[in-house]
């Protein structure tokens, strides 16, 4: 499986952006999921698998995806400049730890720049 995310962009603090990632191959609907991200100077972080967010994020952030589509959402929702980040989406088919590890996932996307400015 291939992924693709878009839909980063600069945005106000206390706005939204949707998150896109986009699955090319077979049987997408067997595979999980998750977001993460990495703001400049700091390691990659978790932000949600499936449709649980981590605790940063919760209540601004929710996951969706259309497996009609092979394609999966994050909503992001009151951004923080803290939420500043290259966002990636990954997904496994194997299951994975909790919280999630980067290292859980196999394939990933290039990654979407997100800036949200004060």
């Amino acid at each position: 499986v291939q992924l693709q995310a878009s839909g980063g962009g600069l945005v106000q603090a206390g706005g939204s952006l949707r998150l896109s990632c986009a699955a090319s191959g077979r049987a997408f609907s067997r595979f999980a999921v998750g977001w993460f991200r990495q703001a400049p100077g700091k390691e990659r972080e978790f932000v949600g698998v499936v449709t649980h967010c981590a605790e940063s994020v919760k209540g601004r952030f929710t996951i969706s995806r259309d497996n009609a589509k092979s394609t999966v959402y994050l909503q992001m929702n009151s951004l923080r400049p803290e939420d500043t980040a290259v966002y990636y989406c990954a997904c496994t088919r194997y299951g994975f730890t909790w919280p999630p590890d980067q290292g859980d996932f196999r394939s990933w996307g290039q990654g979407t720049q997100v800036t949200v400015s004060s």
